[in-house]
């Protein structure tokens, strides 16, 4: 291993921080109909816990509104019950055909606990560019300790690492302010 596999590697594992962060985010619920709101919702299908988008279409026909339409019509009641059951707070409305799930306007204090779990989301994304960071480092370390590059080349690729890290820390930061404005807005 050399010092650009080292920088190349902390860049590519700091990417995936920020991919995380935004998947994270998808699943915060803004007030906004989205499908990301039901991905992660697992169904008791034949006994099997199997996700949502995985037995059934899943639309957003307006902003206020998500539609479920089941391929198997014994999964009605599955997927009814899986809604009801998660941390969402979110009815689902079954006429038969197709299950509608009406997104209510999320009330000022609901916004601000909303705001905190953005924030610490946020939190847990720069913590794991930091580790990246640590982690590079000590490749680096081990490299000149192997005589493998110079003392003036840990310093510099260090100073790389660095500023890689803060570069990935202001887009974290960025994407906070970013769903933090999001969520504020009515």
């Amino acid at each position: 291993m050399d010092k650009e596999t080292v920088l190349l590697d902390s860049e590519e594992r700091m990417e995936k921080a920020i991919a995380t962060l935004e998947r994270e985010f998808g699943r915060l619920r803004t007030g906004r109909a989205s499908t990301n709101l039901v991905d992660n919702i697992k169904v008791d299908y034949y006994g099997t816990p199997t996700p949502i988008s995985q037995l059934a279409s899943v639309a957003v026909p307006d902003s206020r509104t998500i539609t479920i339409q089941p391929w198997d019509r014994g999964a009605f009641g599955g997927v009814e019950k899986a809604i009801l059951k998660s941390d969402l707070g979110l009815t689902p409305v079954n006429d038969g055909k197709i299950i509608r799930i009406s997104i209510p306007p999320l009330t000022e204090e609901r916004r601000k606990e909303l705001g905190k779990v953005a924030r610490k989301y946020g939190e847990e994304a720069k913590v794991a560019v930091r580790n990246v960071r640590r982690d590079a480092n000590d490749q680096l370390k081990k490299l000149e300790k192997d005589k493998a590059i110079s003392e003036d080349e840990l310093k510099k690729t260090t100073d790389d690492v660095q500023k890689l890290t803060d570069k990935f820390v202001a887009k974290v930061d960025e994407k906070c302010q970013a769903k933090e404005k999001e969520i504020m807005d009515l």
